[in-house]
């Protein structure tokens, strides 16, 4: 389970920084930040936070909830047409600095899951799967998590059809049928190789944003 152990040791105001959405065909990339209070945390919160992954959804939005409520949290987005322009690794560094600039305070330190630094208005401190060792990382991938699938339902109900409330716009199988028979929204990642497969065979893309 994460711990504070790293903050500790860093000293000073902490941030953990993580991410939502690399790997989906379809929808923004999205990065949260959180700065923790452990003198003032509640133990149901400190004992809840792990890794977003390992997580049900109904327990992400209770520890969501009460984050906003017992810590400081950024959120920063780079969209589709970001991630075509500049790359997914590229969007998605931006994001990062994106979160970490929502927080309104500059930390002395960011703790940024993954092996890639991203440009903060802080130091960074690279932490391989800090989601797991790190509990502000734990929040920030909670928050990442939590605010791209309200994202990703609410472009559900504009395009049915293709599940993203559910599979958050990952490659399903669910997904890949809905491509085939709709086509390709503005909300796919069209430098991302199925999309580019799809479009290269000529099917159309729907119309509507």
């Amino acid at each position: 389970m994460p711990d504070f152990e790293l903050e500790r040791a860093a000293g000073g105001l902490v941030c953990g920084v993580d991410e939502a959405g690399r790997g989906p065909w379809a929808g923004p990339v999205v990065a949260g930040a959180a700065i923790l209070d452990t003198a003032t945390l509640p133990d149901n919160l400190r004992l809840g936070l792990d890794d977003s992954k390992k997580l049900k959804a109904e327990k992400r939005e209770t520890l969501f909830a009460a984050l906003e409520q017992h810590a400081v949290i950024g959120v920063g987005i780079a969209s589709v047409a970001e991630i075509d322009t500049l790359n997914i690794l590229q969007a998605t560094l931006l994001a990062m600095g994106r979160a970490v600039a929502a927080l309104g305070t500059q930390p002395d330190l960011a703790l940024v899951d993954g092996n890639r630094e991203p440009d903060l208005i802080c130091p960074a401190r690279c932490v391989v799967k800090g989601d797991g060792k790190s509990l502000s990382i734990a929040a920030a991938s909670i928050v990442a998590k939590v605010t791209r699938d309200r994202i990703m339902g609410e472009l559900d109900q504009a395009h049915p059809g293709y599940g993203w409330g559910h599979n958050a716009g990952y490659g399903t199988a669910e997904h890949k049928a809905a491509l085939d028979s709709l086509g390709v929204t503005p909300h796919h990642r069209r430098s991302f190789a199925p999309i580019i497969k799809i479009l290269g065979s000529g099917d159309s893309s729907t119309p509507t944003s």
